[in-house]
């Protein structure tokens, strides 16, 4: 197994004003970014809104990105539950329709203990037919995968990577320095991309890349070939929107810069909302910075 590198978006869901799903909005979304040369897609989580989307709506946006992608950039679909037998079912739907990689994140709300979150994971990659990307985000599913438990997951041969959103670079760094040769390990935080990819890491799943895919792909692959000071001047120059992405709850502020840019409509489900009229301004102000009309 070749191990993935590169940068992949983490795609916004977009939703008409009924708020169903606005399928024509998402593929064109698929298009421009292959057309920005992003290197994958990861729809259908956290900034996707998958918990708030059924399970047939989360079948068909997966089978809809795959269909618009077609074969041009790999699809890490996201599924996940913090019940294991779900999360397992989830997978299999998105391995049916065409997923490249399965993205999943540790249980939610009931707070498994490591042993739990190996069995939960060793599950889903017993079941899946695609390849496993481990998610670690704490600070949405309150608890934290331990560097020796994600090593012993990257011994399985179908778990190929973590996307690692804890914010704990010390973390990060004891699992580049002891994983397999093939297990990638891409941040899960915009802020913290040119770091990990400088500390051995290969890439990241962005939100910013929602609006600017072209220069975070750029901000990747500059220091994934060496190029230090150059990626270094793409992240503070889009730090300020990396920043405003964040003002409230990913994804309300980048589907507001979306909507701001004709892309979407800014709607989202309960219990997200749009967000207030002053981080809109932000998001305006950032993007205006980068040259993006409004």
């Amino acid at each position: 197994m070749t191990r993935l590198q590169g940068c992949g978006t983490a795609l916004v869901t977009p939703f008409t004003d009924r708020g169903e799903v606005d399928y024509p909005a998402l593929r064109a979304l698929v298009e421009w970014q292959v057309a920005e040369k992003i290197d994958f897609l990861v729809p259908c989580g956290s900034t996707g809104e998958a918990q708030t989307l059924d399970d047939a709506e989360r079948e068909r946006v997966v089978a809809q990105v795959v269909e618009a992608a077609a074969g041009r950039v790999p699809v890490m679909a996201g599924a996940s539950s913090n019940d294991t037998a779900r999360a397992v079912a989830e997978v299999r739907r998105m391995c049916r329709v065409g997923a490249d990689y399965i993205l999943t994140a540790t249980p939610y709300y009931n707070k498994p203990t490591q042993g739990g979150l190996f069995r939960h994971f060793t599950a889903i990659a017993d079941a899946s037919t695609r390849p496993i990307c481990l998610y670690n985000v704490p600070g949405r599913t309150a608890v934290n995968l331990q560097p020796a438990v994600a090593l012993q997951l990257a011994e399985h041969a179908n778990v190929m990577g973590i996307k690692e959103a804890s914010g704990d670079l010390a973390q990060v760094m004891r699992i580049l320095r002891a994983r397999p040769e093939r297990f990638a390990v891409l941040s899960g935080d915009d802020w913290l991309a040119l770091a990990i990819v400088a500390a051995g890491g290969d890439g990241l799943i962005s939100v910013a890349s929602n609006e600017m895919p072209g220069p975070m792909r750029a901000l990747v692959h500059l220091m994934l070939s060496g190029e230090v000071e150059k990626a270094r001047e793409w992240h503070y120059r889009l730090l300020p929107l990396m920043d405003a992405n964040f003002l409230e709850t990913n994804p309300a502020p980048v589907k507001a810069a979306l909507a701001l840019t004709g892309r979407i409509r800014n709607v989202l489900r309960l219990p997200l909302v749009p967000v207030t009229e002053k981080t809109r301004a932000a998001m305006a102000a950032a993007l205006g910075d980068l040259g993006v009309g409004i």
